[in-house]
């Protein structure tokens, strides 16, 4: 019988197991993940979309996502700069431009779908609950679930400007009306008209116009985007309004050119029959010319 050596190695005998990368470094959260992205079995891998909203320093981030073995697959994306394109001389990321972003990837998803015509979505926004009904002849309508990632689900968070957003544009988006800005956890009641003032910037009106009262350093400072792109206080809930429109009227992002760019060779040009000939030929000569120098 063969001597078989004993492995008691500390390597071994461990019972660690090593998270995943995404989650040592803390970008994702697997176990709300796992709810997103797990589908039923007899949905006959039918995909399940979501509506992906992140907020980084300068910009606001909307995507509809869908997860596929090989990684997660953007279908349709959207951001705040995008808003200057809409009539925004601005670029902000505030809850109006939260909003903003969010029903420009829900038109952008719908025209890509060809449901834009079925679906406008809520045109009349009064700061409302609203949600997309079904057709009774027709095809159902986008539905997506809300990712926040790692961002907290606090009421009043821009999270939920971009869900609105989204949702008042046509898509599916469950949720309630508990965490919009204005909602009262004592009265349990929305109240519409201080969302419609978020959604429309006149929080930032009000803040803009008593600012300029109190402290007029302050306020050219503060607000010296608007005040160099001409944007008066008074103006800004039309402002937003117009943005709106332009959203509505054509959400396809523009085709960027492609400028053409001379590739970069770094090794030499192969050299033809006759001129690697012609360059044995030159060669000999400064050989032969050397040598007979050499003589005399």
């Amino acid at each position: 019988m063969p001597f078989l050596k004993v492995v008691k190695s500390r390597s071994y005998y461990k019972r660690f197991q090593v998270k995943y990368r995404r989650r040592r470094e803390g970008k994702t959260d697997y176990y709300a993940r796992k709810r997103l992205v797990a589908q039923d079995k007899n949905k006959y891998n039918s995909p399940r979309y979501r509506l992906v909203v992140r907020f980084s320093n300068r910009d606001v981030t909307c995507q509809i996502v869908r997860a596929k073995i090989i990684g997660d697959e953007v279908v349709a994306a959207a951001y705040a700069h995008e808003l200057k394109n809409y009539g925004l001389p601005v670029v902000v990321k505030n809850y109006a431009a939260a909003y903003a972003t969010g029903l420009l990837v829900a038109r952008r998803m719908l025209t890509k779908v060809g449901l834009a015509s079925k679906y406008q979505g809520n045109t009349a926004v009064n700061g409302e609950d609203y949600n997309v009904s079904h057709l009774d002849d027709g095809p159902a309508p986008f539905r997506a679930l809300l990712d926040v990632g790692l961002h907290r689900t606090t009421t009043g968070s821009k999270l939920f400007a971009a869900l609105k957003g989204a949702a008042d544009g046509g898509l599916e988006v469950p949720h309630s009306d508990r965490r919009f800005v204005g909602y009262k956890s004592e009265e349990k009641k929305l109240h519409a008209e201080v969302l419609r003032k978020h959604i429309f910037g006149i929080h930032v009106s009000d803040f803009m116009k008593e600012l300029k009262t109190d402290d007029a350093n302050t306020y050219e400072r503060q607000f010296s985007t608007y005040i160099k792109a001409g944007v008066k206080p008074e103006d800004v809930e039309a402002l937003w309004g117009k943005v709106h429109k332009a959203i509505r009227a054509n959400p396809v992002p523009a085709k960027k050119e492609k400028q053409a760019v001379a590739a970069k060779r770094y090794s030499r040009t192969k050299l033809t029959l006759s001129q690697r000939k012609d360059k044995i030929r030159q060669k000999l000569a400064s050989r032969a010319a050397k040598a007979s120098a050499e003589t005399q």
